[in-house]
């Protein structure tokens, strides 16, 4: 584990180079300050232009790389209406799709108000939409999302600049967590759904969405979903406010050689096809869930462990991504970026949860608001036994998770212990980076 979580300053991200090209060009246009924030934002409108392609993962199983949904969050005026900008230039060859559809429904419509009251009406053409606008409605979702089943299981991608327009599009807040679950599994939209036009349906949702909210809206609008698998399941990019140096961040053009090296990649993503296995990225998964494990023992939190699965799954899919982009080729610094992705949206989500993420449904103390915390920085050196047992009850732990906790830390080679002194000791392995180090 190379990324500190519980530290204020973000996870540096490795600098771009060999198999990493495209996320240099990505941020080539954002201002500086905004350019790794939009990293993790980047994935789901890339990976919407694949089709017809599955990939392995570590569990042996194949899964499509649709369902991936970001949420980019940071206070009013941060800068980040700069992802639609880059959306906007990934998904123009989605928009150039859309045009001649809306213009077979702009057509029929017109017919329909031509007809008169005892003429055949025109049957509603076939279209489908493959970046729908933000103001999606339920019934129009699920009706797209099954127009696109029927033609070849595309998957739709929106971006939406309002937390709160996802309730449009689910309708309403109760049924984002069920929708957003579906989403994410690539389950259908469970149950028959009318549509406005009387056609029903009950699609596999495939689906990708990105999202954008300032820190309030976001706490407020997932306060109710952190323990039911809907928060996991969202990628988060957290961008903290600024220092007041009083320089406006400088933006560039998304000029014509920029589209033109752009949809060169976007070739390669169009033109992938088939079952494929990425080894070297399987595993890096591997060693990265053993991670995953540590860090959810470091802090005995099992929240921590359930999103920090999900957010491996996710910077897993991210990585097929750039595997596909780099005309299938795995690269070391590829593996960086995915690692590093696994750690942002799980420092993203301890800056801006942290406190909530701590709460118990039966009560809540003032300890248990801090969030989780790794205990082992918190201890000396070397300590015993009731030293643990004491910031384990002051951080609103049980006492009998003590020696629990201890055997884990014993088997993750974090301590050992002195039967002589009957003491406990961080072990050089742990100390020299073994355990939450503190790179940038």
């Amino acid at each position: 584990m190379i990324y500190n979580i519980f530290d204020r300053t973000a996870p540096a991200m490795p600098k771009p180079s060999k198999g990493t090209e495209i996320v240099k060009l990505l941020l080539s246009q954002a201002s500086k300050d905004m350019r790794e924030p939009l990293v993790p934002m980047a994935m789901p409108a890339l990976s919407a232009h694949l089709t017809d392609v599955e990939l392995m993962y570590s569990d042996n199983q194949y899964y499509e790389l649709c369902g991936q949904m970001g949420h980019l969050v940071g206070p009013s005026g941060i800068g980040k209406a700069q992802l639609t900008h880059l959306i906007e230039a990934i998904m123009r060859p989605f928009r150039d799709h859309d045009e001649v559809e809306y213009k077979k429904l702009a057509e029929w419509i017109r017919q329909m108000k031509t007809r008169g009251a005892n003429k055949e009406k025109p049957e509603r053409p076939a279209v489908s939409f493959w970046f729908p606008p933000a103001d999606l409605t339920a019934p129009a979702f699920l009706q797209n999302a099954l127009a696109l089943e029927q033609q070849g299981g595309r998957t739709q991608y929106l971006n939406l600049p309002e937390v709160e327009m996802a309730d449009r599009m689910c309708g309403g807040h109760r049924q984002v967590s069920q929708m957003v679950r579906n989403i994410y599994d690539r389950q259908r939209a469970g149950a028959l759904r009318a549509t406005a036009d009387g056609v029903t349906g009950n699609p596999i949702l495939r689906a990708n969405l990105t999202l954008s909210a300032t820190p309030f809206a976001a706490r407020k609008y997932y306060k109710n979903d952190l323990f039911n698998g809907t928060f996991g399941r969202m990628v988060f990019s957290y961008k903290a406010r600024t220092s007041r140096d009083g320089r406006i961040p400088r933006q560039g053009k998304y000029t014509d050689e920029f589209y033109e090296k752009l949809d060169e990649y976007l070739t390669r993503l169009d033109a992938c096809k088939g079952r494929y296995i990425i080894r070297p990225l399987n595993k890096l998964t591997d060693r990265l869930a053993q991670d995953m494990a540590s860090l959810a023992d470091l802090v005995d939190d099992d929240v921590l462990w359930d999103c920090s699965k999900r957010a491996l799954v996710s910077a897993w899919k991210a990585g097929c991504i750039l595997w596909v982009l780099n005309n299938q080729t795995w690269t070391k610094t590829m593996g960086d970026v995915v690692e590093w992705l696994v750690y942002r949206d799980l420092w993203s989500k301890m800056q801006l949860f942290a406190d909530l993420l701590g709460k118990d449904a039966d009560q809540v103390s003032e300890a248990q608001r801090r969030g989780p915390k790794n205990m082992l920085d918190d201890l000396p050196d070397t300590f015993n036994e009731a030293q643990l047992e004491a910031l384990r009850v002051n951080l609103g732990k049980s006492k009998e998770g003590t020696n629990g906790q201890l055997r884990k830390w014993l088997f993750r080679k974090f301590i050992e212990y002195s039967n002589q002194t009957g003491l406990y000791t961080k072990t050089e392995e742990y100390l020299n980076g073994s355990g939450l180090t503190v790179k940038g």
